[in-house]
Formats: structure tokens, C-alpha cells, sequence
């Protein structure tokens, strides 16, 4: 990367127009995943600044995702790949704060999905829902063994799939966060004991390979609104249980 990418910094505070600099760089090609940014010393000539600035600008754009710090031999500061847990983390700890409720997560999750399925039912190649179909075989394998807590672990994966089957991969992105989201909300009230997950999965796949969007749809939003239900009861159950210890 020339020195020239960078300009010194005249308005607002230092570490922001800096993290907005690398940004517009990263959104231009200019730096791309991968590529290590110069050392700190040289990027306070380049952009005018003091290193405290630098290094809170690489401590924000690094919480923010867009950057990851190695020590060492050979460390630095590097533009990170895309990855959908930075999206994740980030509403999770909303939903933790309270500022998102379940419900919302579940409604987005119900108009993405629908969204997701509709590409799929257009895009799905046989191999995409072949794998979706050995998901399904072993959700089903866990269920008959009864461990409902591994079943959990991996309800992220048919998900994953699904948007795979879009080609899209902003919608495999978007839709893996939300799932992750919920897959922690359901480790922390406990597996839901339900043994229809696996039949419901099944009917699903069976109305994309049938090119069905609608009855994929309505089984899909079906499935989700009660598994938000047993959710929010699940919590409202921890929450005055909580209460009443206290």
C-alpha cells in the first residue's frame, strides 16, 4: 500500500477520521482481507497523528471486526476476512441488554427465511438440497438418542444451508447470525423437548425440491413462531425464578 492512501487528519477526533480512512480504503479495494497495514510508527507520519490515536483506532476498528492484531514474529495489524460472528455478536449483546426482544429476532428470521427460500426454490441446485437432507438425517439421529443438547449445537447448521442454497452470500451471512443468536438464547433456557423439528425440516425439504415456495414458507414460519413462543416462556419462567430467589 503507497503512503499515499493516507492524508493528515484535520476535523473531529483523530481516532475516528482514522478508523473512517482505513474503512474507505478497505470499501475501495485498496486494501483488501489479508493485507497488513503499516507499522504504527509509519501510519502516525501518514496520517498526522499521535500513536495513541493510532492505537485506539486499531483497538475500535478491531472490536468492529474489520481489522485483527497478531503479536509476535511476523504480527501486525491485518484486514480481517468476512465473518458473520462479528454481526452476531454484536444484536447478541443487544438482545443481553435488553434493547432487542426474541420476538424481533424471530420476526426477521421469518421474513429472511422466507426470502431464503424463495431464492432457494429458484437457485437450489441437487447437491444443495442433498445436504440439507443429510442435516436433517442427522438431527434425526440425535433426536432418537435422545440428546436434545447436541441437536442444539448443530441447529445453526440446517439453517446455514438453506441461505447456502440462495447463492446469495449476504443472505448466508445475515441468516447465520440470527440462527447463532437463537441457538444461544436455547442453551442458555435449555433444549426445547420437542420431537417434531426433525418433521418439520423433513416437509420442508420436501416442498424445495418440489419447488413449493409457498408451502415451504408457511411451514417454515409455523415452525419459528413456535419456537419463539416456547422462548419467551422459557425466559419469563428464568426471569421469576430469579425474582423470587432475590
Amino acid at each position: 500500500m503507497s503512503p499515499s492512501q493516507f492524508v493528515p487528519v484535520r476535523q473531529r477526533r483523530a481516532f475516528e477520521e482514522v478508523c473512517d480512512q482505513i474503512r474507505r480504503a478497505v470499501a475501495e479495494g485498496v486494501l483488501a482481507p489479508g493485507d497488513r497495514l503499516p507499522p504504527e510508527r509509519e501510519m502516525c507520519a501518514q496520517f498526522g497523528v499521535s500513536r495513541t490515536a493510532i492505537r485506539e483506532a486499531l483497538r475500535s476498528l478491531e472490536v468492529a471486526g474489520i481489522i485483527h492484531c497478531q503479536q509476535g514474529m511476523g504480527g501486525g495489524s491485518f484486514i480481517r476476512r468476512g465473518d458473520s460472528n462479528v454481526v452476531a455478536q454484536a444484536v447478541r449483546d443487544m438482545v443481553l441488554l435488553g434493547q432487542i426482544s426474541s420476538a424481533s429476532i424471530t420476526e426477521a428470521r421469518i421474513l429472511l427465511c422466507g426470502v431464503a427460500i424463495r431464492l432457494a426454490c429458484e437457485r437450489a441446485t441437487a447437491a444443495d438440497l442433498d445436504a440439507i437432507e443429510r442435516d436433517i438425517d442427522e438431527s434425526a439421529r440425535l433426536t432418537t438418542l435422545g440428546d436434545l443438547t447436541r441437536r442444539n449445537t448443530t441447529i445453526t447448521e440446517f439453517y446455514r444451508l438453506l441461505a447456502r442454497a440462495t447463492h446469495n452470500e449476504v443472505i448466508v451471512m445475515l441468516l447465520d447470525s440470527l440462527s447463532e443468536i437463537v441457538r444461544t438464547l436455547l442453551v442458555e433456557v435449555g433444549p426445547q423437548p420437542r420431537d417434531n423439528v426433525v418433521a418439520v425440516r423433513r416437509r420442508i425439504l420436501r416442498h424445495l425440491r418440489a419447488r413449493d415456495t409457498a408451502r415451504a414458507t408457511a411451514a417454515m414460519t409455523s415452525h419459528l413462531a413456535a419456537l419463539n413462543g416456547y422462548l419467551e416462556t422459557q425466559q419469563r419462567a428464568l426471569a421469576k425464578g430469579a425474582t423470587a430467589e432475590a
